[in-house]
This record gives structure tokens, C-alpha cells and sequence, in this order.
């Protein structure tokens, strides 16, 4: 019955909540367990409209229910059954079962209150709770007795619940059958005549009970009647209806009422135990007990007004005799409502999702509140919680629209979980909380974003066709079809050529696709826009500048300069017989279109097996001889300089050259020599000189030599083992050093032929930075004096005289990432290398020192 009552309750409020005008009720009847599409009444006649209205203005019924027992069909107007009745199922021990739905009309909107009665069928048969009922009476009892029956269950209602018991003929026993009370119609057996253990210990009855339908149905039970010899006087309650009042808070334990019943026996024929009493399918034991000694009735379960606002409890007395005889009392128990419910809150969602541009006062939902208290204790107040752009429409009562209250932004928030509260009056007053999830659908009123308003690509030259040189990517914050982006090519021209020519863009993708191969050396740059597009109504784009840096790749050759031919052509330089070392034969020149490392070129020379008579400068291209001619040499000196550039894979060219010895310079015709030739003859005074110089030089270097393994000498008789400065010398006579050596002693000498220094920055910085110096002992020195710096500083601080009327070092102070010696500088020089006080000298040079980006050369 309070599910039943709850369900009208929360149609009929929703009822009251969406009208804007009063609309009658309609109330139809139609029998349980009919087939599906039965015809229940006619909706349009019933609502004065005809059937097409009905489908013009969108009517659909709407229920609560968790399954849809009835549908309108909206051509006839005729509202059919759509799922299987089931009466018992709906109202269980209710006589009046109805189902009440909405129809809700648009345009505009009404709704209508539909009532269905359910009406009963007599579908189920009387039955009992057991098969065979057992007795046990003295053979002593007086006639008239009496003895409650257990009573039959019908689960049908009405005309067709049980309407009478009936039972078999027998001498001994009649029936007495009794109407009203909570059971409806129960029975009992009233001893006609003495019972005779004797001659029948054990009588058995048929007890019948007819429920009133047509046709009639029913149900037996056996009754087992055990005649014996006991007690002849029954217990006695003081009174035959107790009744009592208890709060439905009351706690577990607690004494309700004391029944009491005497016996006029003695002994165990007056020892009387209470308890309590099942009839039919009504058990109170899991909600109440009974002290079987003293009679007290206590809590034991749940008590709830809301569920049950009374109770009515049998109890019975029995003696303890040998044949033990009892009596029976009603104890009428009736609950006082206290505030124990919290207010419940049904939520009826009419829109969903909502579009993010709805406009104020659209109704979201309905919102129903009710409480299953009484009086104050039932009274209610809801409100929205927190702040969102919702709020609570008061329609009706305890009815609410949930309606829009503020803008909408799916972008920021998608979903909202709007929180409701409901409080009643009560004291101390409770709530409850509901929380309604409205979803936000979206509309096309973001734009594209890019990334970053400008997009530099850098692609490499000679790339393919076809291939993909960038992909752009857009984002929008819409969604789905609102979010579907488009990309186009805005039309630009590059140096008139128009750029669609140039490029192309997926649309889709935005995978940009080069539509031709491109040329460092013609095309370094070029720019256009792309333009994303969503596919929203109306379509909302957005642009993006995109910068094209073309790389360059070695792709071009070294080209040699005139007046030499790289073409197969053989060039021909003619030099005296009397060179000397050092002696300027010829400079090649050569160009490469390409530009950075790929256009940094080198020169290398080649000459016939054994010669080794010349070397050229891998910097600069100048080919000068490495000593002076001797008889042995050839008179034609065929040489074939490769020149290669720094890219990967190196390109290089090749130019050969015919170098003819003549006997004189007057011989020599050539407009390239800008050194002067030295016309000085070797006398015999000279080569004493030289003979003496070279003594010396080799007496002191054996003392030197001596000196160094005297002072490296270990205790245990071996050399101490110390790195080589990373020092490397090149074919051309060329040598270079890194940074990775710890210290260096260079002194330089004037004997030498001329060589070339390079100092390559180190890859990995070593812990200190180090600084480099030549002192005024011609000691060239390298320590570390910078810790955890990456720059080195170079301080050649020895000024030098003259030498060859050339005038030598200056005082220098430069940085290895920002060289600044002045000019080309010239100085003898003889190189030392240091390593554990031990000095080793590694050759005479003759520097000219120069810089090429950030490499310090010295020739």
C-alpha cells in the first residue's frame, strides 16, 4: 500500500508540476494477465481531440514504473496494454490496485492523468502454509471447545479471496466459520461430542476452504486430531485485547506489555508458557518476542510507522500438562511516528543533453520531493546546492522545475552534477541530497587554434617530389562535426609563381606535400598561409603563416679557377734547378656553389712514387717544394692536386699540373711567383759552417736525450709511461693539436722548413680551461688556469725580431671562439712537447699564423 501510495503521489505531482493549465483526469479499467495489445480506452475521445492531433502534437505517455504497461497508439488514439498484468505483482494484499501514467501533449504542453484499475480475476486457487495441521485434545474436553484453524492465503482480491471453510463429515467435530477481523474469514473447530480415546486415539479431518469467484477454486488441509488423556482446564488471559502504544524509535529490548494468564490446575497442569503465535503468512516473531516464562512482549526488530502503524500479535498460553491446554489473546500494538526519513527526491530528466546556446528558463527536469513522515515531520523545502547556472522552479507543492539559470559552456564544462538538497521540518530535521548529471551538448562557437601563429619548416634540397615536408595540426575545441577540420592553401605568389604550383595540403591530414624538387642556390625561402576550416554551421577557420627555409646539401663539385683547367687538360710550371725548400711552384683556386662546410675546401697533392719533392698548403692551395733538387730527380715533375669540399659525401676535382726543372730562373715564365727568389750561392765556408752547427746540435741533443732518461727513470728499473701531445702531422707536412692535452713547452728555432699549426676546439671541454703562452724564453706554454670555463685564452707575449725583413709576432691576446691576429705573422719556432718534466723536442718550424672559422693555422 505506501509503495502504491508513493507511486500516485509522484504521478500526480508531476502532474501539477508541467501544466500550465488544469487538465482533467481519465480513468480507465481493464483486467490483470490480458493479452498485449488489448484495448484499454480511447485516448482522443476521452481528451476531446481527434487522432491526428494526438500525432501532430507529439503525445507519449510517461511513467515511472520500470516497465511500460501501456503505449498509445497515435493514429487510432487508442491506449492498448504493452506488457503482461500481473495484479498480485502489482498490489500484494491490496484491494484497490490502479496505475496512474501522464500523457504529455506538446505544443502546447499539457498533461493528463491517466488512471487504469487493475482489475482481479480469480487466477490463484486458496492454499495453506502446511499440508497437514496436527491437534492435540484431552480425551476430557468439554463439547463446545473450540480451536483455531490455521486460515487459508488467496492471493487474489475481492469477490475472489477466500469466502468460506467447509469440513468433512465426522461425529465428533463441526466448524464454526467466522467473517472481518484482520484475517478476513477463519474457522474453528468446535467439539460437538465427548472424545473417546479408546475407541478413536487420532480423528482426521478435512478442512476445505472456496474463495468466491466464478468458478470457484479451492484448497485442503489435513487436520490430524490426537485424543489423549491430560489437563482439563485451559489457561485463562486476564483479558481476551490488550492494546498499547510504542515509539517507532523505540530500541531493541525494550518491554512493550505484560500479558497474564492463570490455570485452575496445579503442578504442571498450571505451569503456563507464553508465545507467540503465526497465522497464515502474518509471522511477528522478527518483530517481536515473547518471555515464555513471564509473559513480557519486547522489541526484537525494526519498528516503522511508515511501513506498518500498527500491529496485531497473537499470543498464546499453554499449560504444561500431559496433554497441555491453552488459550489465545490479541495484543494490538500501534507505532508512534517520529522523524526517521529523510525527505526522497525523483528526478524526471525532459531534456537531455541541453545545447550549450539554450536560452534562460529552459526547463532541464522535474523534480519531485516526498516524505514519508507525518504532519511537520513530512514537510519539506528544496534548493540547489553550490553555484551552477540551474536553479529550482517551484511549480507545485512539493513539485520543481529545474531550469536554466545562466550561459552554457561545453567548452569549460561538459557535464554538470547539479546537486539538490531537500530538508523537512522535523525535529531534529533531516535531508536528503540528490544529484542530477545534465549534460551539455555542443555548438559550433570555437575556432581553430593553431599552435603558433608562425611555422618554420626546414626542408633539404633536391628532396623528392611528393614528399611530405610538414604536417599542420589545428585544434578545436567543439566537437564532432563542429570540430572536423579542413585545411586549405590560401593563393600566394612566390617571385610570380603561384604557390599551389609550389605545394599542396591535404585537406584533411594537413600533410603539406611539395609539388616540386627544390634548389638551395635558387630558392632559400619562400612563405604562404594555410587556412583550417571546421565543417560547423556557420564554418568558423582560422589561418597560419608558414615559413620554408631550404637547406642546403653538398650537391654542387669543387670548381678549379683560371688559369688551370680541371677538363683533362695537363697545366704546365716550370722551377730552377737551384730551388730551395720552400720555393713557390704554383697556387690553385677553387670555388663551390654550395655554402657552410659543404663550400669549405682542402687540397691535396699526388706525385710519382719515390719524388716526394713537393707539398701544398691544404688551406690554402699553394704548392711550394719540400727540399732542394738533387741530381737523382727527374726533369719533368707530373702532379695532380684533388681538391674535395667538407660535405657528406665529399665532392671533389682534380687538376693536374707538369712541373719542368730548368736550369735558371730567366728560364721560367709564369706571372703566378710573387716570392723572390734567393740568388745566393753555397760556398765551402758555408758548408763547414753547417758541418759544425749539425755537431753540436747532435752533441746537445744526446745530452738532452740522456738528461730526459735519467729524470724519467722509475724505481723499478722501467720508463715512466706519459701521452704524447696530441699533435698530428699531415702528409703535406702539416701538423695540428687539440685541446685534450693537459700541458705543452713549444720553443721554435729557425731551421725548419715551413709547416702548418691547427688548433681544433676539443669536442669535450676538459674539467679546467686552459691558457696558452709564449714566454720570453721561446717557450710556447699550455696550462690550466680556467676552471669549468669553455673559452681559452692564448697569450703569445714573445715580440720577435726580425727574420727575412719580415716582421715577426706582435703581442697578441685573442679568445679560440674569437681570433684576432693581425695580418699573417711570421717567427721561427722550435716545438717542445712536456709531460712529466720530461722535454721532448718535436721539430723546428716556421709559423705564419692565421685564422679560419675559429681554427688557428699555422704555417
Amino acid at each position: 500500500l505506501g509503495l502504491l501510495l508513493d507511486i500516485s503521489l509522484f504521478l500526480w505531482t508531476n502532474y501539477l508540476s508541467v501544466t500550465t493549465r488544469m487538465s482533467p483526469q481519465i480513468a480507465f479499467a481493464v483486467s490483470e494477465e490480458v493479452v498485449k495489445g488489448t484495448v484499454v480506452g480511447n485516448l482522443a475521445k476521452d481528451l476531446n481531440i481527434n487522432a491526428q492531433q494526438l500525432e501532430e502534437r507529439g503525445f507519449r505517455i510517461v511513467s515511472t514504473y520500470s516497465k511500460k504497461y501501456f503505449e498509445a497508439n497515435l493514429r487510432t488514439g487508442a491506449l492498448f496494454v504493452n506488457e503482461r498484468i500481473d495484479r498480485e505483482e502489482l498490489c500484494p494484499n491490496i484491494a484497490k490496485c490502479s496505475l496512474n501514467i501522464e500523457g504529455l501533449l506538446s505544443h502546447p504542453m499539457n498533461i493528463y492523468r491517466i488512471e487504469v484499475s487493475i482489475l482481479d480475476i480469480n487466477d490463484n486457487a486458496p492454499s495453506f502454509s502446511e499440508q497437514i495441521h496436527v491437534f492435540n485434545v484431552s480425551e476430557s474436553s468439554s463439547t463446545g471447545e473450540r480451536y483455531p484453524l490455521p486460515t487459508a492465503q488467496d492471493a487474489d482480491t475481492g469477490i475472489n479471496t477466500v469466502k468460506s471453510y467447509k469440513l468433512s463429515q465426522n461425529e465428533h467435530f463441526s466448524l464454526d466459520v467466522q467473517s472481518g477481523g484482520e484475517d478476513g474469514v477463519s474457522a474453528e473447530l468446535v467439539l460437538q461430542k465427548a472424545l473417546d480415546r479408546e475407541k478413536q486415539p487420532v480423528i482426521t479431518l478435512i478442512l476445505t476452504a472456496v474463495d468466491g469467484g466464478k468458478p470457484a477454486r479451492s484448497g485442503t488441509l489435513q487436520i490430524n486430531v490426537n485424543v489423549i488423556d491430560a489437563n482439563d482446564n485451559p489457561p485463562i488471559f486476564s483479558k481476551s485485547l490488550y492494546k498499547v502504544r510504542v515509539r517507532e524509535n523505540t530500541g531493541h529490548g525494550t518491554v512493550v506489555i505484560k500479558l497474564n494468564a492463570t490455570d485452575l490446575d496445579e503442578g504442571m497442569n498450571s505451569k503456563i508458557l507464553y508465545s507467540l503465535v503465526k497465522r497464515g503468512t502474518i509471522d511477528r516473531s522478527n518483530i517481536f518476542d515473547v518471555n515464555s516464562d513471564t509473559g513480557e512482549i519486547t522489541v526484537k526488530g525494526t519498528l516503522d510507522f511508515e511501513d506498518t502503524p500498527a500491529y496485531e500479535v497473537r499470543v498464546q498460553a499453554m499449560d504444561q500438562g500431559t496433554v497441555p491446554r491453552s488459550a489465545h489473546a490479541k495484543v494490538l500494538i500501534e507505532i508512534i511516528d517520529v522523524n526517521d526519513n529523510a525527505p526522497e527526491i525523483s528526478v524526471t530528466s525532459l531534456m537531455t543533453p541541453v545545447r550549450e546556446d539554450a536560452e534562460l528558463g529552459t526547463i532541464v527536469a522535474l523534480v519531485t520531493v516526498s516524505d514519508k513522515d507525518g504532519g511537520n515531520n513530512g514537510v519539506t523545502h528544496c534548493k540547489v546546492v553550490g553555484s551552477f547556472p540551474f536553479k529550482l522552479q517551484s511549480n507545485y507543492k512539493n513539485d520543481f522545475s529545474l531550469v536554466v539559470d545562466g550561459p552554457l559552456d561545453r567548452e569549460n564544462t561538459p557535464i554538470y552534477n547539479v546537486t539538490i538538497t531537500a530538508t523537512d521540518e522535523g525535529s531534529p530535521p533531516l535531508s536528503s541530497m540528490k544529484v542530477v548529471t545534465v549534460h551539455v551538448s555542443d555548438v559550433n562557437d570555437n575556432a581553430p587554434l593553431f599552435k603558433e601563429p608562425v611555422i618554420n619548416v626546414y626542408l633539404k634540397e633536391n628532396s623528392p617530389t611528393g614528399s611530405v615536408i610538414y604536417t599542420i595540426t589545428a585544434f578545436d575545441s567543439d566537437l564532432d562535426t563542429n570540430a572536423k577540420l579542413t585545411y586549405t592553401l590560401l593563393e600566394s605568389s612566390q617571385r610570380n609563381i603561384p604557390i599551389s604550383s609550389v605545394v599542396n595540403i591535404n585537406s584533411e591530414t594537413g600533410d603539406i606535400v611539395s609539388l616540386q624538387s627544390f634548389n638551395f642556390e635558387e630558392l632559400k625561402t619562400f612563405q604562404f598561409k594555410v587556412q583550417a576550416t571546421d565543417s560547423g554551421v556557420p564554418p568558423l577557420s582560422s589561418n597560419v603563416t608558414v615559413n620554408v627555409f631550404v637547406l642546403d646539401e653538398n650537391d654542387n663539385s669543387p670548381s678549379i679557377l683560371a688559369p688551370y683547367s680541371e677538363h683533362g687538360s695537363v697545366n704546365s710550371e716550370s722551377i730552377p734547378y737551384s730551388a730551395e725548400a720552400g720555393y713557390f711552384v704554383a697556387k690553385i683556386r677553387a670555388v663551390d656553389a654550395d655554402s657552410g662546410y659543404n663550400a669549405l675546401l682542402s687540397y691535396h697533392l699526388s706525385e710519382p712514387k719515390g719524388n716526394n719533392l713537393f707539398r701544398i698548403g691544404t688551406s690554402t692551395g699553394e704548392i711550394r717544394t719540400k727540399r732542394r733538387m738533387s741530381d737523382n730527380d727527374l726533369k719533368s715533375h707530373p702532379l695532380v692536386v684533388l681538391v674535395s669540399d667538407n660535405g657528406e659525401p665529399s665532392l671533389s676535382a682534380t687538376v693536374s699540373i707538369d712541373v719542368v726543372v730548368v736550369e735558371s730562373t730567366a728560364d721560367i715564365q709564369t706571372p703566378f711567383r710573387h716570392v723572390p727568389i734567393k740568388e745566393e750561392s753555397f760556398s765551402d765556408l758555408n758548408l763547414y759552417l753547417l758541418i759544425s752547427i749539425v755537431s753540436v746540435s747532435l752533441i746537445f741533443l744526446l745530452s738532452l736525450i740522456t738528461l730526459i732518461a735519467v729524470k724519467c727513470h722509475r724505481t723499478d728499473g722501467t720508463f715512466s709511461r706519459y701521452s704524447a701531445p696530441m699533435i698530428t702531422t699531415h702528409p703535406d707536412g702539416s701538423w695540428s693539436y687539440s685541446k685534450a692535452t693537459q700541458q705543452y713547452d713549444v720553443c721554435f728555432s729557425s731551421d725548419t722548413l715551413k709547416s702548418d699549426v691547427v688548433v681544433f676546439p676539443a669536442p669535450f671541454p676538459p674539467v679546467d680551461a686552459e691558457l696558452i703562452s709564449i714566454n720570453g724564453g721561446d717557450t710556447f706554454t699550455r696550462t690550466q688556469t680556467l676552471p669549468n670555463k669553455d673559452k681559452v685564452g692564448y697569450n703569445l707575449s714573445r715580440p720577435c725580431a726580425k727574420f727575412n725583413n719580415y716582421e715577426l709576432l706582435k703581442l697578441v691576446q685573442c679568445e679560440y671562439s674569437d681570433f684576432a691576429f693581425h695580418g699573417a705573422e711570421l717567427c721561427l719556432f722550435v716545438v717542445y712537447g712536456q709531460k712529466q718534466q720530461c722535454f721532448m723536442p718535436v721539430k723546428s718550424i716556421l709559423l705564419v699564423i692565421s685564422v679560419v672559422e675559429d681554427v688557428l693555422y699555422l704555417d
